[in-house]
């Protein structure tokens, strides 16, 4: 199926990005897309407020066109609503894009890591929120019958998978947290062995979302040694990995300037797939959730044969898909199959103690709003003293 996707991408003259929901992440990304100056992509923001998106859009277009980059068409579809499935399908009928990304967030404005990882030491609590809008995302593409490329922002190591098992179209790629691990990994290697060039340096890595943060803020793997090498100019360099995972953190802000690395993740997959289909080049990325598998992966595209798939050459899918799932129970999800999330029984306990909240062992897909509601009632709001 993503075949014929990267196909029709290859097919068209121009290709059409939708971003869908303009915040921060969706502001930074259409910031980077209109500074490639490329004028064969063509991109519609769409959301609820076509006004505010509007203004958003304005600034980004004349900024860009400052800089003499600008040479990208922006459309503003506003009205659209995420909790509405046909809106969403109405929405995708109207341009059928060729790419979408979906930078949605059902609680805006908050990021949830401020209240779970002080208080429960793990992210999966939020899934049922961080699946929801990509749920109707996808129910509309299928009814709309769309040919998208799709990538996801929230919690992809989760949320995709859970998509997959439960028998509904789901996002190809994922955007998140192990794309901001690799560059700190790339810094701390290049100061660890003299290296200048850093540009020159590659990192194979397969891991979850856990890991990804607790690496990045404690500089450690919580007793799980990581599948992780390194290559400066396509020769692997021997390393330490205790030693570069301590040198890998990296102070960095806690306010929306973080979603930067989160709009750069998703601006790298978009165009390694342009590069790789324009000049039929092999291109890597990694992503969060690719292909419906839990935990995060290195891919290859082959824009030659138009195809892509986990990159296996470095370590096996046995080796990764396990990682992974330690990974996403140390991280408070114990398992994603038939339809179903479960919650670890550590991450019950947890939330019990640190908010007085009793969550479900296990969330059927039918079960996904009612749970959210539950958690932005009985957990969020009253961290926020509402």
């Amino acid at each position: 199926m993503l075949e014929e996707k990267l196909q029709l991408v290859k097919k068209h003259d121009k290709t059409k990005i939708m971003i869908i929901g303009l915040g921060s992440v969706g502001n930074y990304l259409l910031d980077y897309l209109l500074s490639t100056g490329d004028e064969n992509i063509e991109i519609i923001t769409v959301g609820r407020n076509a006004e505010k998106m509007q203004c958003d859009v304005n600034i980004a277009r004349v900024a860009s066109l400052i800089r003499h980059q600008n040479r990208t068409n922006v459309i503003v579809e506003g009205g659209v609503d995420l909790e509405n499935i046909n809106s969403i399908k109405e929405c995708l009928e109207k341009y059928q894009p060729d790419i979408i990304v979906n930078t949605s967030r059902v609680y805006a404005g908050l990021k949830y890591g401020s209240i779970s990882w002080k208080n429960v030491r793990a992210y999966g609590i939020w899934i049922p929120l961080s699946i929801k809008y990509i749920r109707n995302i996808m129910l509309a593409y299928k009814k709309a019958d769309c040919k998208a490329i799709v990538i996801n922002t929230s919690y992809s190591d989760g949320t995709i998978p859970w998509l997959k098992c439960s028998g509904v179209p789901y996002p190809d790629f994922g955007s998140g947290n192990l794309n901001h691990l690799l560059p700190r990994i790339k810094f701390a290697v290049a100061a660890e062995n003299g290296i200048e060039d850093f540009w020159n340096i590659d990192v194979g890595m397969a891991t979850a979302h856990f890991h990804d943060v607790v690496i990045s803020k404690e500089g450690q793997n919580e007793g799980v040694p990581q599948l992780l090498k390194v290559f400066y100019k396509a020769k692997e360099i021997e390393i330490n990995q205790d030693d570069i995972l301590k040198k890998a953190v990296i102070s960095m802000p806690v306010d929306a300037k973080r979603n930067m690395m989160n709009a750069s993740s998703n601006f790298d997959i978009i165009q390694c797939i342009l590069r790789a289909v324009r000049t039929g080049s092999e291109e890597i990325f990694h992503s969060p959730g690719a292909f419906g598998e839990i935990g995060g992966y290195p891919v290859l595209v082959d824009g030659k044969n138009l195809s892509a798939k986990i990159d296996t050459s470095i370590f096996s899918m046995e080796e990764m898909l396990e990682k992974n799932r330690q990974s996403l129970y140390l991280d408070g999800i114990e398992r994603i199959e038939n339809s179903c999330m479960t919650y670890t029984d550590e991450l019950i306990k947890k939330a019990r103690r640190a908010f007085g909240a009793d969550l479900p062992k296990t969330v059927h897909f039918d079960e996904i709003d009612r749970t959210a509601d539950y958690i932005i009632k009985n957990i969020i709001e009253p961290q926020l003293g509402k």
